[in-house]
């Protein structure tokens, strides 16, 4: 424990009761640490963040949005719906100051704070078979389930054009014309985009058009923000909560499965390894739809297939843009990085077109309604 983490922690717990602090997770944005404290009769934990201002340029607004997808999901599981199946469901909560009237703690220009730890469940950066893919669906159905009827008014934009592909394919557009010459494997990346441009706003433009409409969303349900619980395997809860905002549910639907159905991961340095598993997006498929196709629209069906291809297309053309940029957004820990990342989803993409007539057929089959 430094010195510095110690008395940020002292503000929501005292330090004389702290055991322990160490870093918890691999998020590209914050940085996140599990606190481990001793109180009277019990050990605990609660989770410490500081959270990156350069990307969250609002956090107040963050923790304003964090409080009332509380507020809400306690009156939904008040009458938890059939579809919880008996099972636990659980929500990070705000961890409020000790001893003053504030949910965070700026320190030295940094903000910090802290919400409840989700015991006796994991998390993992790896798909492990299709009961575990199905589960992951299972629970983004849920956390839809639960929160889409919460007004979007009462929810701030936080990240503004955050999964608005046409928007990212602008910022790309005018970074790149700050560079006068690309490596080998930056053209190839540039190149593949430029063969892509016509239909990244298939969404947006439904959407337009009234065909799809902004709900809630989380904004970030990859494979590692699912928690499992350690003991039956189910999903008890989504956690990592900041991007939640108003959005098309297709956003998260596609990064979801953009996610889990690449066994290779996006960290792989071997695209021969990367590909489109169908079986495990069959599976999260079920799993989604059990839960949540009470609230979905014969459009919102419709566009499936178009967002399953699109979002790992928005993430390469986000982490290219990145790359040409100086590595400013993500995380990187090599030369090249962010490059490699987006030759990943690149080919992630490709298999996907590649298997786009039996993905259709197979999101027909699933859906007991028919696709518009």
């Amino acid at each position: 424990m430094t010195e510095a983490l110690e008395a940020i922690a002292d503000r929501f717990h005292p330090r004389e009761q702290i055991t322990a602090i160490r870093s918890l997770g691999s998020g590209n944005v914050n940085e996140t640490f599990l606190v481990t404290h001793e109180g009277s009769s019990e050990t605990g934990h609660f989770v410490m963040q500081r959270l990156n201002t350069a990307v969250f340029e609002r956090p107040d607004l963050v923790m304003r949005n964090l409080q009332a997808l509380g507020e809400h999901i306690d009156r939904r599981l008040a009458t938890p719906p059939p579809e919880l199946q008996g099972r636990r469901w659980e929500v990070p909560r705000i961890v409020r100051c000790r001893c003053e009237e504030s949910a965070w703690v700026e320190h030295n220009g940094e903000f910090w704070r802290s919400i409840t730890y989700i015991g006796a469940a994991s998390t993992s950066d790896e798909i492990q078979d299709c009961g575990h893919a199905h589960e992951l669906g299972y629970g983004l159905g849920m956390f839809h389930n639960l929160i889409h009827d919460l007004a979007i008014h009462q929810l701030a934009d936080t990240l503004e054009n955050f999964h608005v592909t046409p928007e990212y394919l602008n910022r790309y557009d005018l970074v790149l014309k700050s560079h006068t010459k690309l490596g080998t494997a930056e053209q190839s990346a540039c190149d593949f985009i430029d063969k892509r441009r016509q239909g990244v706003d298939v969404l947006e433009a439904a959407l337009a058009r009234g065909e799809l409409q902004h709900r809630p969303i989380h904004g970030d349900p990859k494979i590692n923000n699912m928690m499992i619980d350690e003991a039956s395997g189910k999903a008890v809860a989504l956690i990592d909560l900041d991007t939640v905002k108003p959005g098309l549910i297709h956003y998260d639907i596609g990064d979801c499965i953009r996610s889990c159905c690449n066994a290779a991961g996006e960290e792989t340095t071997d695209l021969a390894s990367v590909r489109f598993d169908l079986a495990l997006c069959e599976a999260i498929l079920k799993g989604y739809l059990e839960v949540a196709q009470g609230f979905l629209t014969s459009w919102d069906l419709h566009y499936l297939p178009d967002c399953i291809r699109l979002i790992p297309l928005e993430l390469g053309l986000r982490f290219l843009t990145d790359h040409l940029e100086g590595n400013v957004y993500f995380k990187t820990d090599r030369p090249g990085h962010n490059l490699q990342r987006a030759a990943v989803q690149f080919k992630l993409v490709q298999d996907i077109e590649n298997q786009m007539p039996a993905l259709q057929r197979l999101i027909k089959r699933l859906s007991d309604r028919p696709v518009v």
